[in-house]
């Protein structure tokens, strides 16, 4: 009875407010009113493993309720696994009066590792929940049934021959098995290498799956190879799965370019340019064009006066040598050329399984060349002029050098002697007037040829062509752009650009050559030319001019051997802004003369018109002219050229006319 009393009581004080209200008929007024202190809800674990193959339905666990005393409860279960996504259907409690767990089919973890499901209590005949619910986990058992799986089936990379000890690639594989537990734990293996050179393995992280080159590449014995990776996981029993991996080898420079031959032997003639003279050949065993295999030629000796280059043929991979400036003959004069070869990639080499890289490896030959005299040769071989108005008796002709400065020339045909010709120089002089009516003319076309003979054993002579037109061929020939300059007084030592263009009939005949006439003291003391642009040459004053007209006679020659002498006329004049001319050409000119010169030509001018110039006092002549008091009038310095005209119609020669006024027919070309 006292036990039984004590269960009562204990109960009693259990009781939740809805058992209370249960509970009421049975309790007496005078009675104080219960209040349930903690929750009644009892759960085993629900043991659920994946993969179980049943039998089904399977007992998982029990919930239970400390009111189960009362025989009209009953259990109800809810929730994700039971009458909701995902697994509807898996659990249920098959004897609700017990609170008995059951699940009714295999479990996929990887698809659904946990379940959130709620356990409720109610009063089997009102249906009155006679407890707050619970919500219980239920977790899914993981075992081994997962392999590791690689991100790819097949994995590739490429790496240069010279690749260095390190990582090649890495390989990745993961585990679907729960996290953290031995069932996805994995560990990489390389199982097999194909090929597998001595000395050269891949290995592999066995923990990040990083694949690692130990030794050197040689890409002679192996251009690829295959390796078969193992991922394996900790679980039991143990899974596995396998990727494969290729690794393509680039090749690189570890083998340099060796010429067939250590000594080469040549014969070339001096005195000319001797394009692809040698073809020197080189073997490499690395992969054609390749920058391993490409090769770089150098002149290393024997080319101190830059008479030879070298240039790499890219589809043979010869180097082509070519003699770019003419050889001079000393007698048995030989030279020596040394040539080097070395690839466009630095080379590499294998040193105890380490890479070595050097940029300074390459491979020599010699070059033997035996310089032979040849016969001299004219530039241009064929020389066109056409007959010039100032081609008088003594008057030059042409300069025609041959290869050698120390060869002897000689007319060898000029029928009707109109030439003379220096035989140290080669300069050609007029030595009597072009005759119209020379019966040795062939459509106003009069050719001469002129020898010039070296001092060789036995002596060679070559052979130069003067076609020599008296008809007007000015559409053959070039010309000046500006064939008079204005220019702004300057000092000694400065360059005027006189520029050239080709003839009508030859639109592109340029690069040209550009000769000062010297048939003149005064042009040669005054001018020389600088250097030139192929259009274009600089014509420099040798010293400080007075203001006025200077004529420059310039031989323009083109490469098609068209040569025409034109005269450049020059005025050096005042500019007052210090860029354009004044406007007065005939006061600039008496500006540049100063004004005994104004004088004297008065006086010149009274002259040719017949008339007997007046005896003027000359200071009173230069005060009317000039305005102002004048030194003494001195007679013109030596080298100090007289003005001329722009117009030449008059052919009128600096011998004829001592003192002539500048005016011009035409207005001169402005040139800054």
């Amino acid at each position: 009875l006292i036990t039984i009393t004590f269960l009562l009581f204990t109960r009693l004080l259990l009781l939740t407010p809805s058992e209370g209200r249960w509970m009421d008929s049975y309790q007496s007024d005078s009675l104080p009113p219960l209040k349930r202190t903690k929750r009644a809800w009892i759960i085993t674990t629900i043991d659920v493993q994946e993969e179980d193959k049943g039998p089904f339905p399977k007992y998982a666990g029990q919930l239970f309720n400390n009111r189960s005393y009362n025989t009209s409860l009953k259990y109800l279960i809810s929730g994700p696994g039971v009458d909701e996504a995902p697994e509807v259907g898996l659990f249920s409690i098959e004897d609700d009066a017990n609170g008995h767990v059951y699940v009714h089919r295999t479990i996929d973890r990887e698809r659904t590792p946990a379940f959130q499901i709620r356990f409720d209590i109610e009063d089997r005949k009102s249906g009155e929940l006679l407890d707050r619910p619970i919500f219980f986990k239920v977790k899914v058992k993981d075992i081994n049934d997962n392999a590791p799986e690689f991100s790819m089936e097949e994995y590739g990379t490429t790496i240069r021959e010279k690749h260095s000890k390190g990582k090649v690639i890495r390989v990745t594989a993961l585990d679907k098995d729960e996290v953290g537990t031995v069932n996805s734990q994995v560990s990489y293996s390389i199982h097999m290498q194909m090929p597998s050179p001595d000395g050269l393995t891949f290995n592999i992280d066995p923990t990040t799956g990083s694949i690692f080159l130990s030794g050197c590449l040689d890409y002679q014995t192996a251009n690829s190879f295959n390796l078969l990776i193992k991922a394996s996981d900790h679980g039991s029993p143990q899974l596995s799965s396998t990727a494969t991996v290729t690794v393509t080898v680039e090749d690189a420079n570890n083998h340099l370019p060796v010429f067939t031959s250590d000594n080469y032997h040549l014969q070339i003639s001096a005195g000319e340019e001797h394009p692809a003279v040698l073809r020197l050949r080189v073997e490499d065993k690395d992969s054609p064009s390749t920058p391993a295999w490409r090769a770089k030629y150098k002149i290393t000796k024997g080319n101190e006066k830059e008479q030879f280059t070298i240039e790499t043929d890219p589809a043979t991979n010869e180097g082509i040598l070519s003699v770019i400036k003419p050889l001079s003959y000393e007698g048995d004069s030989e030279i020596r050329l040394v040539i080097s070869v070395a690839n466009e990639e630095p080379f590499f080499w294998c040193k105890n399984g380490i890479v070595m890289i050097s940029a300074l490896e390459s491979t020599n030959t010699a070059v033997n060349i035996k310089v032979l005299q040849s016969a001299p040769r004219f530039h241009p071989p064929i020389l066109t002029v056409q007959k010039e108005d100032s081609m008088k008796p003594g008057r030059v002709f042409r300069k025609y050098p041959a290869t050698y400065p120390d060869d002897v020339y000689e007319l060898a045909h000029d029928p009707d002697d109109w030439l003379s010709v220096d035989e140290n120089s080669g300069v050609l002089t007029v030595a009597k007037e072009f005759d119209q009516e020379s019966p040795f003319l062939n459509n106003s076309l009069y050719t001469i040829i002129v020898h010039a003979t070296d001092h060789g054993n036995p002596p060679q002579t070559g052979t130069g062509t003067i076609l020599l037109y008296l008809s007007d061929i000015n559409d053959l020939m070039p010309s000046l752009v500006a064939p008079a300059l204005d220019v702004c007084h300057k000092k000694q030592g400065t360059p005027l650009v006189i520029e050239a263009k080709s003839a009508l009939a030859h639109s592109h005949s340029g690069p040209f050559t550009f000769e000062l006439a010297e048939d003149s003291e005064d042009v040669k003391h005054n001018w020389t030319l600088g250097r030139n642009f192929g259009q274009s040459v600089e014509l420099v004053m040798l010293r400080s001019l007075p203001q006025g007209s200077y004529l420059v006679p310039i031989i323009i020659q083109d490469r098609q051997g068209f040569s025409t002498r034109q005269n450049q006329h020059i005025r050096l004049c005042f500019c007052p802004d210090g860029h354009t001319c004044e406007n007065s050409p005939v006061l600039q000119a008496a500006v540049g003369l100063g004004s005994g010169a104004i004088v004297i030509m008065l006086m010149a001018f009274l002259s040719l018109l017949g008339k007997q110039p007046p005896k003027f006092d000359m200071q009173v002549l230069c005060h009317l002219t000039t305005g102002s008091h004048c030194n003494s009038i001195a007679p013109p310095q030596e080298g100090e050229q007289t003005l001329i005209k722009y117009n030449e119609e008059s052919r009128s020669s600096f011998s004829e006319v001592s003192v002539t006024a500048y005016i011009p027919t035409t207005p001169p070309v402005l040139w800054g």
